[in-house]
């Protein structure tokens, strides 16, 4: 059962239906499931397609992820569950927007995965105004996470989430966990702000229980860590989290982003162009 004390809502992150009927037997309880192109790769009905030598036509695949989503969504219809948009270098904000409205239409708690790009950002700021929920993915800094708050304002608080990747910024040395907690500090400061902070790119239980002696909004995890969690009773660390020694901690910015105008904010960043271009890769793997 989930616990009393718990304020932050647990997500899985998986593009397969079992782990989330798995996760929520071992639980009792899943507030919502991300999903994205690499882990739609990794489902157990793709990889063996794939293994066979049969790939997808387009309209296959995009077919294939919907019943995945839907069957997602009946396993728990009152979680959020993220569906992402397929976006390269090259789309635009209008074949964004396009895509977008249809995957919404998929399931009635779906949030839309866009990425944090200007075309991303211009996506995001019209949807939110149709009444679309948004996930804005691959957060890398303050700045990027600025620019979202800003350009979402008017939203309801729920319904746009922001997904700082923690893994990555650890594999480049930097301690990932410390832009969660810069995050969560500036949106705090920030009296106006609606964004969720959603943890991901959560390689173990170490990542999982400091996001939540940190009291993230949102954690997704694979199933792998939610299980080594449940293994350990479920604890919440309530103990101030410690930056890891071996990791360079990423200071807070006191810069005035929020007090800006969104479309002025530097959000390039090459961890952001390199996830982009993984899913790109593992999506079009797919396609014949």
């Amino acid at each position: 059962m989930k616990p009393k004390n718990l304020k932050t809502k647990i997500f899985l992150d998986s593009g397969d239906p079992l782990e989330t009927k798995k996760t929520l037997e071992l639980l009792g309880f899943l507030d919502g499931q991300t999903t994205n192109p690499t882990l739609i790769a990794k489902n157990p009905e793709v990889s063996k397609r794939i293994k066979m030598g049969k790939k997808f036509t387009k309209k296959e695949i995009y077919a294939f992820y919907r019943k995945v989503i839907q069957e997602i969504s009946r396993i728990i219809p009152q979680g959020s569950v993220s569906v992402e948009v397929y976006a390269d270098f090259n789309t635009t904000s209008s074949e964004m927007l396009k895509e977008a409205r249809e995957m919404f239409s998929w399931i009635p708690n779906a949030h839309i995965k866009l990425p944090i790009t200007k075309e991303g950002l211009i996506t995001a700021h019209q949807v939110v105004k149709e009444g679309m929920r948004v996930n804005m993915t691959l957060c890398f800094t303050q700045e990027q996470a600025a620019a979202v708050s800003l350009a979402t304002r008017g939203s309801n608080r729920g319904n746009v989430f922001i997904s700082p990747f923690i893994g990555r910024l650890d594999d480049m040395g930097k301690d990932g966990m410390s832009l969660i907690s810069n995050i969560l500090k500036s949106y705090k400061n920030d009296k106006n702000n609606k964004v969720e902070v959603l943890a991901a790119s959560v390689r173990n239980l170490s990542h999982f229980l400091s996001s939540l002696s940190l009291e993230c909004d949102i954690i997704t995890a694979p199933f792998s860590v939610l299980s080594e969690w449940a293994e350990k009773g479920c604890p919440i660390l309530t103990s101030p989290y410690i930056p890891q020694a071996n990791l360079e901690t990423i200071p807070f910015d006191n810069s005035p982003y929020l007090l800006t105008d969104w479309k002025q904010i530097n959000i390039e960043n090459e961890l952001t162009r390199k996830g982009i271009e993984r899913f790109c890769v593992d999506w079009k793997a797919l396609i014949v």
